[in-house]
């Protein structure tokens, strides 16, 4: 290592992909205050972080090859999104009505009518909808990028976020989220868990300010809610929302009252957000919380997963969409509910860096919707 002459004990090098990685021991003349070894890490081009709170283990990550992203990708999933949601809001603004045909063909159908009317102009009507896509695509952005810069700050190679639009004849929020993709393997569990909590930390920020937003410009109508609490009109049909911990409470402050709350398009944006926050944070596979779990819990996320399935498939009695979306997780997995192991898998999260895992649990708690549509 010759950028760190004689500063090392004993080390590895580790090759993962475009990546390689120093996992050293400090030799005893430079442990605690050394300026040789301060300057020495200041100047590696890559990242770097300690394995111990003492300072005695140090881990430096730098790629060997350029990374290199598709760029136009990104950009035109992204516009299409932006499309789509705009048009979603104009429908729930009821300035827009999304034509709908039955079966597979017709969806189809009114897919290709929709971007055929997009392109005829429609798209000016659609722009009455940024109310809920600017709030909306703000909070999966925000959300995608904490796991991109949180990735990057360990030198991972990941794409940028792909963002996946869907149609507003098929989808009243024009989008089925965003994802990035890792490209080099995880080496540890702290890794895991500050890259895994990043997104849904960072997401939930903005999410819980465009819910206060969004229930300040909300009005309580004087109808019997039944179940419901929040309703939004989507294409003249009432579709009524169920609520988590945090969407009573914001409510019930800033809308006192019994009656229904019709949710502004804001209002519904921070409510979505919130809901996919939730399910992101389900303790399952590759999602986000199955990567915080496993980095807290190592193997033992696998016990904590069975009980979630478990605890899906009761709920499915009263929504079936737990079925989906458990189904969608085991596929997401690739046939499995646990997380796969990291490269060293043994090495657990410093106490120092636990807390944000167990903030992810806290903000699950807090945006998990049992029933997410209910009978009004």
């Amino acid at each position: 290592m010759d950028e760190f002459p004689g500063m090392f004990a004993a080390w590895r090098v580790i090759h993962l992909e475009s990546r390689e990685v120093i996992d050293a021991i400090i030799a005893e003349g430079h442990r605690g205050p050394s300026p040789a070894l301060a300057k020495a890490i200041a100047g590696w081009r890559g990242a770097t972080y300690w394995g111990d709170r003492a300072k005695t283990h140090l881990v430096l990550i730098r790629p060997t090859a350029q990374d290199t992203h598709r760029w136009w990708l990104h950009a035109a999933l992204f516009l299409v999104t932006v499309v789509c949601s705009l048009a979603a809001g104009a429908a729930l603004a009821g300035v827009w009505d999304p034509t709908g045909h039955p079966g597979i063909a017709g969806a189809l159908q009114s897919a290709y009518e929709f971007f055929a009317g997009t392109f005829r102009g429609d798209w000016r009507l659609f722009l009455t909808g940024w109310s809920f896509a600017l709030p909306l695509l703000g909070i999966l952005l925000v959300h995608e990028y904490g796991h991109y810069i949180a990735a990057r700050r360990y030198a991972i190679d990941t794409t940028p976020p792909y963002f996946i639009p869907v149609p507003p004849t098929l989808s009243p929020i024009g989008s089925l989220g965003a994802f990035i993709r890792l490209r080099s393997p995880v080496l540890d569990r702290r890794q895991l868990t500050d890259v895994g909590a990043a997104g849904p930390l960072a997401g939930f920020v903005v999410a819980l300010g465009v819910l206060i937003w969004g229930y300040l410009t909300s009005e309580r109508l004087p109808i019997d809610p039944g179940m419901a609490r929040s309703y939004v009109v989507w294409a003249g049909t009432e579709i009524f929302l169920g609520e988590s911990l945090l969407t009573r409470a914001l409510r019930d402050w800033l809308l006192p009252g019994d009656s229904a709350v019709h949710l502004s398009l804001p209002a519904f944006a921070g409510w979505v957000g919130c809901f996919i926050t939730g399910l992101n944070l389900l303790p399952l596979s590759q999602l986000d919380g199955g990567h915080v779990m496993h980095g807290l819990l190592g193997r033992r996320q696998g016990a904590l997963a069975l009980v979630t399935v478990v605890g899906l498939l009761y709920l499915s009695q009263y929504s079936s969409n737990w079925i989906v979306w458990v189904v969608m997780t085991f596929l997401i997995g690739g046939g499995r509910w646990t997380h796969p192991p990291v490269m060293i898998p043994d090495r657990p999260v410093p106490a120092s860096r636990r807390w944000i895992g167990w903030a992810c649990v806290v903000v699950f708690i807090a945006t998990f919707v049992p029933i997410p549509f209910v009978q009004g």
